[in-house]
């Protein structure tokens, strides 16, 4: 019984630290990662599109110390209206970090982003350029990816 029992827990451990385990943890991470890398590039191009559906609809989204809202009432009153006053919102210097604990994920990203605005009257234009951080929880819904809160602020750059 005792043989049984050490088998037992050994061929557990064999099973738990497997290549094949940890590949089931590499395709969460990168899966995570799609969808991060997905948000990203959608502001790149200055867009929302394909964004909706990388979020659940009670999600929640915090900014700078303001409570957003969902991501669909960001994107109506905050994120949305800014997106048409950009020429241009480019990130660099980025990092992401990314812990899975299924059925949730913990994303943190640091960057820089500068964004252009569109020009003025006078064929002005202006660029803001900052240090930024953003936390994210994704929860593994229906087999995909979908972020339930994210926070992000920023900073002057030195």
């Amino acid at each position: 019984m005792k043989t049984l029992k050490l088998t037992t827990v050994v061929m557990l451990l064999i099973i738990a630290t497997s290549p094949l385990f940890g590949q089931d943890a590499k395709t969460e991470k990168e899966a995570v990662l799609t969808v991060m890398k997905s948000y990203k590039d959608a502001l790149q191009n200055l867009t929302t599109d394909g964004t909706f559906e990388l979020f659940t609809e009670d999600s929640e989204v915090f900014e700078s110390g303001g409570v957003e809202g969902t991501y669909s009432h960001y994107i109506e009153h905050h994120l949305g209206p800014e997106l048409g006053h950009f020429e241009k919102f480019e990130f660099s210097d980025y990092e992401i970090d990314v812990k899975v604990d299924v059925p949730y994920a913990f994303t943190t990203e640091t960057y820089i982003y500068t964004i252009v605005l569109n020009p003025d009257d006078k064929g002005n234009s202006r660029a803001i350029k900052k240090k930024g951080v953003a936390t994210s929880i994704l929860k593994k819904i229906d087999g995909k990816w979908k972020i339930i809160k994210t926070h992000s602020s920023s900073r002057n750059t030195k």
